[in-house]
């Protein structure tokens, strides 16, 4: 099974992407703001772990809805107990990487360490106002970048 997951998360990170991101809208190049310091903020404590709750809440209500794969390590666990997910997510954002299935490969959620955004993947357009609503219930936003980032 971890093979096939493999290969359709490489098939869904060549698709359009989303954002889900504490900021409104893509900083552009050459901004004149101070992005990369508020962004490392962010990253420290207590800031993180506040971050990464907002995340958390909106994965654990999508969860509600929709069945989730979770790739933590060399495992895949379907549907994993609410507590570890938060932790696996917890862990991911601060040095690591986390891969959500949707819907047994429909669609895919990424988090990498030092991010301070999940990246959304192939949603269907139901998938898509969901995730925007959870988004904005948490005090997060969504939106699809004009220039692809590396991690998109």
């Amino acid at each position: 099974m971890k093979k096939d997951f493999d290969h359709i998360v490489e098939r869904l990170l060549e698709t359009p992407c989303w954002v889900i991101d504490m900021l409104p809208i893509q900083v552009p190049n050459g901004s004149k703001g101070q992005f990369f310091a508020v962004e490392r903020y962010y990253t420290e404590e207590p800031q993180h772990r506040n971050l990464c709750r907002r995340f958390a809440d909106v994965l654990l209500k999508l969860n509600c809805y929709h069945g989730l794969h979770v790739s933590y390590g060399d495992e895949w666990v379907k549907n994993p107990a609410p507590a570890t997910l938060v932790e696996w997510l917890a862990d991911a954002l601060q040095h690591g990487h986390l891969c959500l299935l949707i819907d047994d490969g429909a669609a895919l959620i990424t988090a990498s360490g030092g991010d301070t955004h999940l990246t959304l993947f192939n949603p269907s357009p139901e998938l898509l106002e969901l995730t925007g609503q959870l988004a904005i219930a948490a005090g997060l936003f969504l939106w699809q970048p004009q220039v692809k980032p590396q991690n998109c």
